[in-house]
């Protein structure tokens, strides 16, 4: 990939007086002397992040078609700078295609990168592109990561304008809670920018470079929680304006006008969602202080989750409903197959069809026919007045009983109506909870989100407990006939049951009554309740699970599990 000039700065920092950048660690001969860090490139290649000034280490002299470990094929350099270059190569023993970063072992920055890489790699988060193995050999050290050919840069995503709405919740919840599980961990990213977060096919947003970017670029902060979280603010306030939120150009974005200052992404654009404008105006440095309409300053991702949560959830767009073609009769159906196409405007005469059966034969078939038709006629008359004789009087009795018993038991069906759910909470009756932050997701009226279950080793009855599921609240005392479940996996095989519990924190499962259950393969099941119950409290609860595989998109690892995506009653 090319690399141009654009000399912008990652990100700013609210909470001292000068923007918090990364510091460069530049190698001299007197030692190591601290500079900040200003990022000079607009297109970085997967793995790679800014510029600095190189050290003494020279780039190690590599090629296409280079192997490394007799397994890595080097294809395509993709960036060469800093005394390390980036690789698109292949790993010939598993057949798929992988990133490398190669540097000379004796690198001023070797051992450090070394260290990311592993501690990277032990994280095993999938929302973060993995790293596959960092090796020192040969005095060379190089790192190994995936490479995702479905993926797209958000740089890529941001060339032809903002993202809608939803794809920016969806991108700063992935990404946040992401960078918050990374810093439980210890782990910063500190090269958080547009090249660094990328978007699957499945529409799943992943991170890469965690740790592994600064190390390379020698990129460290004192405050490195607050650095991912302006990066991530920086990040929204791109997605939603189509403008970096300073005032230098960066990632082929324009940046802000001179002498403005940090405005709000509403005040920039039209038609900015308020909520996420307001989110990504915490999360970013204002000098120390937000606007007067904004909460207080998101300081560490933890408390961008926490933002996010209690934010009203974005729907996602309506898909466009494509009207099918007319439907477009063929000569071939009009019987004028290899004629020539009428003149527009030009009235074709009906040819009328011929007189049916006009022949000696085709007369004779018609009188054999009507003569078949008369005596059947004839014999059928006769059978149906003799039995009527041996029956007399007595079947007009017996018709007038059956009818009159017949309306005293009919009764009509009795009509249906979905009852509505005002809570729900997860019912733990042994071990660790689920998801209980999920639960709500059941009964959003979408087929997307829900909750889900742990995966576990052995199935498909789960034998380390007796069960997972959630008690749903009615809000009043409603005679409950059926529950219809949407499952997000099929196979062999998901048991689920009905109880009726005396208050949404039922004590245990003994103190309910089971009012039904059933056994599905597939991903949608109805619990029908014999005899309909009257309650307020209801609980749904799983006793067996499928084994489904590794799930990216939802965050599931390979196992027995379920997830339920909706959840509706009926009384």
């Amino acid at each position: 990939m090319a690399e141009r000039s654009t000399a912008a700065v990652d990100v700013a920092d609210t909470s001292g007086d000068q923007p918090l950048t990364a510091k460069a660690d530049q190698s001299t001969a007197d030692g190591v002397a601290k500079n900040r860090e200003r990022d000079t490139e607009d297109v970085e290649a997967q793995g790679s992040g800014g510029t600095e000034s190189p050290g003494k280490a020279s780039p190690p002299e590599l090629h296409s078609g280079h192997k490394l470990a007799r397994r890595y094929r080097l294809e395509e350099c993709v960036t060469r700078l800093d005394g390390f270059s980036s690789w698109r190569a292949v790993d010939e023993k598993l057949r798929r295609a992988v990133g490398v970063h190669i540097l000379p072992a004796d690198h001023a920055r070797a051992r450090s990168v070394l260290a990311a890489a592993r501690s990277s790699a032990l994280l095993g988060d999938p929302r973060f592109v993995q790293v596959l193995d960092a090796v020192e050999e040969n005095d060379l050290v190089y790192v190994v990561h995936e490479w995702l050919p479905d993926a797209t840069e958000l740089t890529t995503l941001l060339a032809s304008g903002p993202l809608e709405p939803y794809d920016c919740y969806q991108m700063v919840s992935q990404v946040a809670s992401a960078m918050a599980a990374a810093h439980r961990e210890g782990l910063a990213h500190l090269r958080l920018n547009p090249n660094a977060v990328l978007r699957t096919s499945s529409g799943q947003w992943r991170i890469r470079g965690l740790a592994v970017n600064a190390a390379l670029r020698g990129a460290s902060s004192d405050t490195p929680q607050r650095a991912d979280t302006e990066a991530i603010g920086a990040l929204l306030y791109a997605a939603l304006t189509q403008r970096w939120p300073y005032e230098s150009d960066a990632y082929g974005l324009a940046g802000l006008p001179k002498d403005v200052g940090l405005i709000a992404p509403d005040q920039v654009r039209a038609g900015v969602h308020r909520g996420l404008s307001e989110l990504s105006m915490r999360a970013l440095a204002n000098d120390g202080a937000t606007a007067s309409r904004h909460e207080s300053a998101c300081t560490t991702p933890e408390e961008l989750v926490k933002a996010i949560g209690e934010m009203p959830r974005i729907r996602p767009p309506e898909p466009a409903f494509t009207a099918p073609p007319e439907y477009q009769r063929t000569t071939y159906q009009q019987g004028t197959y290899g004629r020539p196409a009428p003149h527009p405007g030009v009235t074709q005469p009906v040819v009328p069809p011929p007189p049916p059966l006009q022949s000696r034969t085709g007369r004779a078939l018609k009188w054999a026919v009507s003569a078949l038709l008369i005596a059947a006629l004839g014999l059928g008359s006769w059978q149906l007045a003799d039995a009527l004789m041996d029956r007399g009087g007595s079947s007009d009795d017996n018709q007038s009983q059956t009818t009159d018993d017949g309306d005293k038991n009919s009764t009509a069906p009795k009509p249906t109506k979905t009852l509505s759910i005002e809570d729900a909470q997860e019912f733990v009756a042994q071990g660790d909870a689920q998801h209980p932050n999920d639960v709500k997701l059941t009964y959003d009226n979408s087929m997307t989100t829900g909750w889900r279950t742990s995966s576990y080793k052995n199935g498909p009855k789960i034998v380390i407990k007796p069960g997972v599921g959630i008690v749903y609240d009615l809000g009043s005392s409603q005679e409950v006939s059926a529950a219809t479940l949407s499952l997000r996996y099929g196979g062999n095989y998901t048991a689920a049951s009905l109880y009726a519990a005396d208050s949404l924190t039922p004590s245990s499962l003994d103190a309910m009554t089971k009012i039904g259950s059933v056994t599905t393969d597939d991903t949608t099941a109805t619990i029908k309740v014999g005899k309909p119950v009257k309650s307020r409290y209801v609980l749904v609860w799983l006793t067996a699970m499928p084994y489904s595989g590794d799930d990216p998109a939802n965050y599931s690892n390979p196992g027995y599990k379920q997830a339920i995506t909706n959840v509706k009653f009926t009384g």
